[in-house]
This record gives structure tokens, C-alpha cells and sequence, in this order.
């Protein structure tokens, strides 16, 4: 792990409020470990060989509601099932390389590509503190382009937090490039993402057809709106997909009802991220990313970034997923987000 990673970590507060007791739960011949709070199921940081990354599955609530998609993994009634490379929360990119690790399909499906598809496979696996009102856990993964070379190292802490009413995930990602600059050619397909289950969509208006970075088309279907009630804000006061899609913000809510419990999902940047503040990939269906690559994608071409790493060096981004169990004013979340600046400083 990278010593300026590690140096950030030992800065890591917790967080206000009543403790709650967070334990990181190795299941090695499972290839996951598990985070239960009090006792109860939070989520799992799963590496199984029979996925193309790594990924947080599923994501509960603080009442224990899941409001992370099934599919996939599993089939629930009234869900979607497109895009099936959308897998409860990760973090990979369309196009590193001319590699795509975005699109690339899970095993049982065939997605065709005008670009080769890569993997991230994971290397290791510790966890670091456990057991407190915070858990923590570093893994090393490795991004695995089409001919089996590898082009980044991934080195990252994720910290867990819990507090009444509250979960936080704190992913602090350092990637190293190999033996070649690591060029993340401007893709709309990122970077840090989560797809939710039905009830946070946005009502659906009309049948839609969205084309990735690879070119393959996907019809996303019109369906029944009973119970959806999905809306995004962004920091920049931006509403809903329409307004908040390709603009840059340094945080985003999703805010809805899942199973008669009102959640406020965020994803927070972070000042020192190097694209701060990032470009969002929301998207009324449910996904819900933060992409700070995509720049030609999100301006129509005004600006291209091709944001690149040289050979053997790195570079870290910072990122929050805020978790609520109520609703929460643009003013609150943004107390959330000073939150995270603390516990992460500039």
C-alpha cells in the first residue's frame, strides 16, 4: 500500500453521534468479506472469479433495506434487466488503453464491443482495523487489458462508518501505472458507480435506447411508475437526470423510498482528486456514477482530457458514498460533505 495512502487513513475521524459497532467478516473461500453493523448485514466487498471487478454487494440501508439492483446476480420481481455489467456499486472506466473494463460482461452473457474488454482481478486482501464505530480493509487489484497485461496496479483503503440513521463508505483509490502511461481515454462509461433498485429510478417517460462507449446500443423499456420515485440533486442545484447529466459537481444525491424507508444516497468528490469537480453519469433508469475521465463525452467535444498516467507513477482519488436513512435538505448534505472534508482534509 502506498505510504501517502496509508498517511491519509491515520487522519480518519469518526463520525458524530452514538457509536455502532462495524466488523469486517473474512470469508476466504467465499472471496468476500463481509461488513455487518451491530450484528446486522451493511454489505459485502465480494472479488469472485466469476466477475470482471471487484464490487460492494448488495448495499443496505441503516434500517437494512437493500436498494442496490439485483440483477444479475439475482432476479427480482418488477426490476430491470439491462445493462447487466451494472452490479450493485464499483469502480472500473470504459476505455484505458483502448481496453474497455466498463461494458465488460459478466459470465452468461455476451456483450459484442468495437473495443476489447478487460478485468480487474483482485491480489489481496486485509483487513486492517475492526470491530469500532469504524472498520477498515486494503486490497490490491490488477487491471488486466485483453492480452493479459497488466496496465494499472489498484492499492486502496475503503473505510466503513456507521452512526445512527447513517453509513458511510470511504474509498481511497491510488492507481499505479505499469510498465506504459495509463491513457483513460473520454468515455462517459465511470468511474465510481452504484445501480439502484426499481423504486429510486425516475418515473419512466418512454421507452429509451442508450449506446455505450463500445457502440452497442441497450433499449431500456418504459415500465409501470407505481412506487418509483428516484430524484437526483446535485450540489450545483441541478434536478433530476435532464439538468444534472454531464454536468460537474462536487456531490450528488439520489433521494426516494425504498420499502417504506425514505434513503438520500450521495456520492461525494473530493477537492484533491485531480478532476475535481467530477462530471456525472446519472441516469433515470439508476445508475448512478461520478466520472472524472469523461471530459469530450460530457462537453460534446469542447474538451478533451485523456487524463494519463505516466509509467510507474500514480495517482489517488478520493471519494464518499453517503448512505441516509431520511431525508435530507441540500443544506444538510452539504454539512455531510464539510463532514467528509474532515475526515479526509485538503
Amino acid at each position: 500500500m502506498k505510504a501517502s495512502l496509508l498517511s491519509v487513513t491515520l487522519l480518519l475521524a469518526s463520525l458524530p453521534g452514538s457509536a455502532a459497532k462495524v466488523e469486517l467478516i473474512e470469508k476466504t473461500d467465499q472471496q468476500q468479506v463481509d461488513v455487518v453493523v451491530d450484528g446486522k448485514p451493511f454489505t459485502s466487498y465480494v472479488y469472485w472469479s466469476n466477475q470482471k471487478k471487484p464490487l460492494l454487494s448488495p448495499l443496505r440501508t441503516p434500517q437494512g433495506n437493500i436498494f442496490t439492483r439485483g440483477f444479475p446476480l439475482e432476479k427480482v420481481a418488477g426490476e430491470r434487466t439491462d445493462h447487466p455489467h451494472h452490479i450493485s456499486s464499483w469502480f472500473n472506466y470504459g476505455n484505458v488503453n483502448g481496453t474497455d473494463f466498463w461494458n465488460s460482461p459478466p459470465e452468461g452473457f455476451d456483450r459484442a464491443s468495437k473495443i476489447p474488454y478487460g478485468a480487474i482481478k483482485s491480489r489481496s486482501v486485509k483487513v486492517v482495523s475492526n470491530g469500532g464505530d469504524t472498520a477498515q480493509l486494503q486490497v490490491s487489484s490488477d487491471w488486466i487489458m485483453a492480452d493479459g497485461s497488466k496496465v494499472l496496479q489498484q492499492d486502496e483503503t475503503i473505510v466503513f462508518r456507521a452512526a445512527p440513521n447513517l453509513r458511510i463508505i470511504d474509498r481511497l483509490i491510488t492507481l499505479t501505472a505499469q510498465d506504459k502511461p495509463a491513457v483513460f481515454h473520454d468515455s462517459k462509461e465511470g468511474a465510481i458507480a452504484i445501480r439502484v433498485t426499481r423504486s429510486l429510478e425516475e418515473p419512466s417517460e418512454k421507452p429509451e435506447i442508450f449506446t455505450d462507449g463500445s457502440g452497442k446500443p441497450t433499449t431500456v423499456a418504459k415500465l409501470d411508475n407505481q412506487g418509483v420515485n428516484g430524484i437526483y440533486l446535485s450540489s450545483e442545484g441541478k434536478v433530476g437526470e435532464k439538468e444534472g447529466w454531464s454536468t460537474r459537481a462536487k456531490w450528488m444525491t439520489l433521494s426516494g423510498n425504498v420499502l417504506g424507508e425514505d434513503v438520500c444516497i450521495g456520492i461525494f468528490d473530493h477537492p484533491k482528486n485531480a478532476t475535481y469537480p467530477t462530471y456525472w453519469h446519472n441516469r433515470g433508469y439508476g445508475l448512478f456514477a461520478a466520472n472524472p475521465f469523461g471530459a469530450k463525452e460530457f462537453t460534446k467535444g469542447k474538451t478533451t482530457l485523456n487524463f494519463t498516467i505516466p509509467a510507474g507513477k500514480s495517482e489517488t482519488f478520493r471519494f464518499r458514498i453517503m448512505i441516509h436513512s431520511g431525508k435530507l435538505t441540500a443544506e444538510q448534505t452539504e454539512a455531510q460533505y464539510q463532514q467528509w472534508l474532515k475526515d479526509v482534509p485538503q
